[in-house]
Formats: structure tokens, sequence, C-alpha cells
């Protein structure tokens, strides 16, 4: 069903605070797995139970420190557990699908919120900016009604983000529709109709004619700045190699960490398997007249790529999270778009769609050799 959530005095923010209170005040859920604002005016991911506690809660604020996909799992792969909300953008959304089908995660009453993405700053951009004169989230709202949300000048949305043609949730129970929206107004709202009858919400006429266009025109862009980046990057790769590319990497592990598809329980980066014996490197160093230290820097993200590369939706959390400021997401985007393609996968696109490792088909490389 779609309809609206009516937005008082231009204040989207505390419109949405507004339904989402209903969600737990009318016991649709239990609890609310979002981003909320911190005393220190950070944002991070929390699961809310407490309606009252939702003043804090902002996932309108342009800023991703965390794909909270893992988070949903955490909470929701196990019981006993109660019936939980969990509000994603499109790119998290996208990995916990991909999390459900590695058994990593569950739907099983879970009610999906899933939000149109206008776009996100890292943290440390989105930290100066309050300190540099404020976050105008009004301003940065405006941009959904054209599709084009423009970073505040001196800063720049995170490299994942610029180039992200997923900008809208599939799947989702209920979708916070942003795109084509005068959100100064109005919040439109496509919801099951089972959900929308306990919030005692009626269908809307007109809701938003502008969406369909305004998303079209915004994949568009994003699509064309995706292809001219990962073309630059292909060519970078097949210059230099993925060697060359992350030359500076200090193998910190940061990216794998952040990553929310890397989901070992043991690693074998963090095993016995790569403490090396002194022997050992003097060994490598004897006979290549150096050892360069750390060690296993290539072997780390070539394991990284074989392993993700199927299911990587994109969210550019390894890109962010590295001390090095390495193009880690471009590389995986750049070598995943060509993986993925082999095999008509499309990471996240649903949870009936089986992943292509660990499904066998008699055919499938029947035409490899032939010509």
């Amino acid at each position: 069903m779609e309809t609206v959530i009516p937005v008082e005095n231009g204040d989207t923010l505390a419109a949405l605070r507004g339904f989402l209170k209903l969600l737990l005040e009318r016991e649709v859920v239990e609890a609310l797995l979002l981003p909320v604002e911190t005393s220190a005016g950070a944002i991070t991911p929390a699961l809310v139970a407490d309606p009252a506690l939702l003043d804090a809660a902002n996932p309108l604020a342009p800023v991703m420190g965390v794909n909270a996909a893992p988070l949903v799992g955490a909470v929701s792969v196990r019981e006993p557990r109660g019936r939980i909300g969990a509000l994603l953008r499109p790119c998290e959304l996208r990995a916990l699908v991909e999390l459900v089908k590695l058994q990593q995660a569950s739907l099983d009453d879970l009610v999906i919120i899933g939000m149109d993405c206008l776009g996100t700053y890292d943290v440390a951009d989105y930290m100066a900016m309050r300190a540099d004169g404020g976050v105008d989230l009004a301003a940065f709202l405006a941009g959904a009604r054209d599709g084009l949300p423009r970073p505040r000048e001196g800063y720049a949305f995170r490299d994942a983000c610029s180039m992200c043609e997923n900008i809208c949730p599939d799947g989702a129970d209920i979708t916070l529709e942003l795109f084509g929206a005068d959100l100064a107004t109005a919040l439109p709202l496509a919801i099951r109709d089972e959900l929308a009858e306990r919030l005692g919400m009626s269908p809307a006429q007109a809701v938003n004619g502008r969406r369909a266009g305004v998303v079209r025109k915004a994949v568009e862009l994003r699509t064309a700045e995706r292809d001219a980046r990962l073309t630059q990057m292909q060519r970078r790769l097949a210059q230099e190699g993925v060697e060359g590319v992350l030359a500076a990497c200090i193998r910190c592990h940061n990216c794998m960490v952040a990553c929310p598809i890397c989901y070992c329980k043991t690693c074998l980066f963090r095993s016995p398997v790569f403490e090396h014996e002194p022997a050992q490197y003097m060994r490598w160093a004897t006979r290549k007249g150096a050892c360069r230290m750390p060690p296993d820097t290539v072997l780390f993200h070539l394991t990284r790529l074989n392993h993700m590369v199927l299911s990587c939706v994109g969210c550019g959390m390894c890109t962010s999270a590295c001390p090095a400021e390495l193009p880690v997401a471009r590389v995986f985007r750049a070598v995943g778009q060509q993986v993925q393609a082999v095999f008509e996968y499309v990471p996240g696109r649903s949870v009936e769609e089986p992943l292509p490792l660990v499904t066998f088909k008699e055919d499938e490389w029947s035409s490899v050799g032939e010509e």
C-alpha cells in the first residue's frame, strides 16, 4: 500500500521518529535496530525497545560508519528472540540477503524497513561537518526531490555512494520512498497491507508521482559514474596488478572486519598458519634478497577476493575502514562486476537465488574450451 507520513513544520526527522515510535507502541515489533545519535553527535546503530529513546533516532543522517547487516544477523540468527524491525539502506539490505543465504542471518520475525539512499559521508567527514557549522539535514533532504542530493562544499560523499546504482531497497516490508518527494511536507511510504492495518494507516492518492522518473535519472547518473570509475580501475589492475594497486597495505585486517559478508568465525589469516617462524623470514630474505614486512599482503587480498567477490554488494565499508586509504572497494567491484556477470548473479537480489559456488549444474562449463 502507498501512503504518507505527514510532516509538520518541515521537520521530516520528527515525523519519521513518530512513525517508528508507533511501530513499538502498536507492538508491530518489540525492538528496532536503527541509527541513533549519541550525546557526542556520532551516529551509531542501536537496538531500541523503549519508544521514548527513539527521540535520539536519526536514520536520515547522511553518514555510514558500519554496514548493519551483520548486526541484524547477530540479533536474528539464534533463538530465542523477539520480533525485530531493522531500518536498512539498500546496500545493507542486499548484504543481509547474502548473509541469509550463508546462514548467518534469518528473516523470520523480521520487519525490514528499507530506505532510499541519497548518499553518505565517512564518519570523519560527518563529524568534521558537525564541528564546522553543523549538518544541514533539511538542505540535504531537499536534494531528494530532483534525485541529485549534493554534498556540502568542501566535503564529498563516500566513493561507494558516488558510484552506487542500487539506490532503492528491494523486498522491504516498509519502504521510505525519499526520491522524488518534497520531504518538508510529507514522507511517502510503501507498506505491506497487514502492517498498515495494524498501524491504522490508509492509502493516499498521488503519493509520489515523480518518483519513477527521478529514480531513473539518478540511477543513470550513478551508473555512468560507476562505469567510468570501474573502467579506470580495471586499467590500473591490468597495468599494476592487485599487488601494485594495494601496495601500501599494512595487513591491518580492517577491511575484513568492516566487510558485512566476511563472516568466518575462525579466520585463516588470524591463525597459526600465518604466524611464521623467524627462520622462515630469514629464508625468504636470503633467497629473494629482501622480504616484505608484514608479509602475505597480496595473498590476504586475493583470498578475500576469492571468498567474497560474488557476494560483494559494493557498500564500500572496506575503503572507509582502510588507514592507508586504499581503493579496496573499487578493486572488489571491478573484479566482482566481471565475475558476477559470468554467473549472471546479482548479490542481494533475492533470497531465492542460490549462491553460484554452492550450486552444482552439470552443463555449467560445458562450453569451456570448445572454441
